[in-house]
């Protein structure tokens, strides 16, 4: 077809009013950010079966000739993109790839384009033909068919069908501002010499991805040469327009309908049959011969209006539907009907926009931060950040600012509980001594003293014993120890020291006992620590190890493909074995130095050692001397007692006598130590004067050997925290960023090399971050052409 005398031809015409074409203007430039692939933008899809005149429509509507020739269709979506400027036309063709060439989905859809400028009108048919063979053959460079004679342009394509495209952006004065698709044909049956068997699903799918978008306007055009029943394009028109709100139907070739049957086709036109909101219309485009002859776009519509004015039954319509005849009318009506729905968008365009803006925003916000071009100045200043806030934590931080950790307990915090259970640990192996015999067990009790409850809290004593309970047991001094205590009794009952105390006994004076008894028992407990106190550093190891793991999270997560954060944990948890071993070294330093027992503390020892004889002389005498202590306990409590002062040729002059009307018991002994002259003595001094316990000896060995215990294990309570808060806690900030720099060799002869290797970022991030810059540019853009325009019009 000619291209002269083409003003006016489609959507350019000068006569559409000015907002219609404001707002045609206004989405073409949305359409030209490229933000139809974000945004569901109004656009009009063609589709249609093969040979249904679909190509022609277009080239009413564009102004342009496709190709065109016997036996061939469009085998991929041809996209236009018209804008009218005051420039002269011009027509750039491009490919528009979304698959590669084993047709895998691109990530981001890569436009090439295809050829220079076009600035006549008649070289655009071939390069739209050559453009579809390149689309065609996916592994061919598209080079090669832009600038081959046609002879080997037309070689048997690799593809039938492609979901690739041609997309053309033509301008000029007398194009229109529109987006349209002219989509493949869709087909029944595969030809065995082409294609493959799911060509029909492949057309079928990707006629679907266009129509089902709420903003297309589908114009579906059937040619009259064929049933209606048995074209599917309206079938899958009407799938996602059940209500035809948006379907523009187009009768094509009715030229060629058989003879007689012209009536079936004018309930279409009447809407009387598949009714569409906006009506069936009916073109009629050049045929093959007019096309041959080379008439002009003018000629053509000529052509057409003679067609209609003429041919019955098409002549013969009533006035109020020759308005569905004709190309013109179909322009009118289809620029009508796009520009409405722009003008119901816009402001939906806008809030979507705002919403994708910010959505795309947050994700490249959660992406990991994009390398820096001086990587070795950027891990640097990593290790340094790290490195103070490792210190930070070392050196304790409250809870609240523990976010990081999720538990919201701070390292200094979460050791503290392991500190107070090895200090328990230490307190229960105090040895169980009971100032009774061991055949009293569980007839009499010891209560826990006093002294100590105000020291280490009111909960009671569970102390454990860990004493040697089998038979010839050894202890210190080569001496053995019977088995006398039932299964699982660990307490140490007085007659087992006693008699522990007369066989260590060598050449000693009587009522003399060697240390070695005291030493045994020292040695036991002391044997005990050991275990408590690696438990509390494997412990505190542990606990260091998950807050440094969290904390190289924390600064190192989000770097490069995770390499350096692997590699700086590896250092670490190396670092930290060696504070581990020496940790350890010095706690079994500790016991060592243990290994003889030895205080300058003199006052608390020898304090205690007599809280302890207290203690246990009371506990015997509440027992062995019941009688007495009851005695004196309701003397000193009754209120009958009266203090008076007698003097006789029997007492000394000025001498107190307590007793009653009457003396009887411990106010007649009283009374009696009076006469004899021994003035002072009270109630409680009276037990000092029964004769000498004879299990005495054991007793001062038990108090030595308890307040030995307190003394002792206060001071292993304290120093084995601070060793290990040394060596482990301290120690794992100390050189370690000197580590850091030495292990990762980054100031090393490779550093600059090493440095970008650890920085590298992983593909996956890398392309998803330049797919979401790309996106956000896209909607920034259209944003902007809003913004400019606005939503007004």
């Amino acid at each position: 077809m000619s291209n002269q005398s083409h003003a006016g031809v489609g959507l350019s015409n000068p006569q559409l009013s000015h907002g219609r074409r404001k707002m045609l203007d206004l989405v073409n430039k949305l359409h030209s950010t490229g933000v139809q692939v974000d945004i569901d933008l109004p656009q009009i899809a063609v589709i249609g079966s093969q040979s249904a005149g679909k190509s022609s429509l277009i080239e009413s509507i564009s102004g342009i000739t496709l190709p065109r020739a016997a036996g061939t269709c469009t085998r991929c979506p041809t996209e236009c993109r018209l804008s009218r400027n005051n420039s002269s036309w011009q027509c750039i063709v491009s490919l528009r790839f979304i698959t590669d060439s084993n047709g895998q989905p691109l990530g981001q859809a890569r436009n090439e384009r295809f050829g220079p400028i076009i600035y006549d009108k008649s070289e655009v048919e071939e390069r739209i033909r050559r453009a579809q063979r390149a689309i065609l053959n996916p592994t061919r460079s598209a080079k090669f068919f832009l600038e081959s004679d046609d002879e080997d342009a037309q070689l048997e394509s690799q593809l039938s069908f492609s979901l690739n495209s041609v997309t053309l952006q033509i301008s000029g004065p007398d194009v229109a501002d529109l987006s349209f698709c002219d989509l493949p044909g869709l087909i029944a049956s595969v030809s065995g010499s082409r294609g493959g068997g799911n060509d029909i699903a492949l057309v079928e799918s990707l006629v679907t991805t266009y129509i089902k978008k709420p903003s297309c306007i589908i114009l579906l055009t059937v040619a009259c040469e064929t049933d209606f029943e048995n074209q599917g394009a309206h079938r899958l028109a009407k799938q996602y327009d059940p209500e035809g709100k948006r379907t523009i139907g187009v009768l094509t070739k009715p030229d060629r309908i058989p003879l007689g049957e012209e009536s079936n086709w004018l309930p279409f036109i009447k809407n009387e049959k598949e009714p569409l909101e906006n009506n069936w219309f009916c073109v009629k485009q050049p045929s093959s011969s007019d096309l041959k002859a080379n008439i002009t776009w003018s000629q053509a519509r000529q052509m057409e209006n003679d067609f209609f004015s003429s041919k019955a039954p098409w002549c013969e319509l009533e006035s109020i539907y020759q308005k569905y005849l004709r190309t013109s009318n179909l322009v009118e009506r289809l620029s009508s009907v796009l520009s409405d729905l722009i003008g119901k968008r816009l402001p939906q365009i806008q809030d979507e926009l705002e919403r994708s803006i910010i959505a795309t925003r947050t994700l490249l916000d959660q992406l990991p931060r994009a390398p820096s071009s001086d990587s070795r100045s950027e891990i640097s200043t990593l290790l340094h950040h790290f490195t103070s806030d490792l210190l930070s934590h070392v050196q304790g931080v409250p809870d609240d600012a523990e976010s990081t950790f999720g538990s919201g307990i701070g390292l200094i915090q979460a050791i503290r509980p392991a500190q107070e259970r090895f200090k328990k640990a230490i307190r229960d192996t105090a040895p169980k001594f009971k100032p009774f015999k061991q055949n009293d067990a569980g007839k009499k009790h010891l209560s826990r003293p006093g002294f100590l409850r105000s020291e280490e809290g009111d909960e009671e004593e569970s102390v454990t014993s860990e004493s040697e309970t089998d038979d010839d047991a050894p202890f210190s001094g080569g001496q053995t120890m019977r088995k006398r205590k039932e299964p699982g009794d660990d307490n140490i009952y007085v007659d087992e020291v006693l008699d522990r105390a007369h066989r260590a006994r060598t050449r000693e004076l009587p009522g003399h006992y060697p240390f070695v008894v005291q030493k045994s028992f020292i040695d036991y407990v002391i044997k005990q620590w050991q275990a408590p106190a690696l438990v509390l550093c494997k412990t505190v190891h542990s606990t260091i190890m998950e807050h440094v793991k969290a904390l190289v999270k924390k600064h190192f997560g989000e770097f490069g493909q995770g390499i350096l954060e692997q590699r700086v944990r590896s250092i670490l948890q190396q670092h930290l074995k060696h504070c581990l071993e020496r940790a350890e070294e010095r706690v079994n330093w500790l016991i060592q130095v243990e290994d003889i027992p030895f205080s300058l503390n003199t006052h608390y020892l020898a304090n205690y050692r007599s809280k302890f004889l207290v203690h246990f002389r009371a506990a015997r005498e509440k027992y062995e001397r019941a009688d007495i202590i009851k005695a004196i306990k309701e003397y000193t409590s009754s209120p009958s007692v009266v203090t008076t002062t007698t003097t006789s040729s029997t007492s000394r002059k000025g001498v107190e006598s307590t007793y009653t009307s009457q003396p009887t018991g411990v106010a007649k002994v009283l009374a009696g130590l009076a006469e004899m002259g021994m003035s002072g003595v009270t109630a409680h001094d009276l037990p000092k004067l029964l004769p000498p316990d004879p299990m005495e000896p054991a007793l001062t060995i038990m108090a030595d050997v308890r307040a030995y215990f307190q003394v002792a294990y206060k001071r292993f309570a304290d120093n084995v925290p601070l060793a290990i808060d040394f060596e482990l806690v301290r120690g794992v900030e100390r050189d370690v960023l000197m580590g850091l720099y030495a292990s990762l060799g980054v100031n090393g002869v490779n550093g600059q090399r090493i440095c970008e290797e650890l920085a590298q970022e992983s593909v996956q991030v890398a392309d998803k971050r330049a797919d979401l810059k790309k996106k956000l540019e896209r909607l920034e853009g259209a944003s902007g052409e809003l913004l400019t325009v606005g939503l007004a019009g």
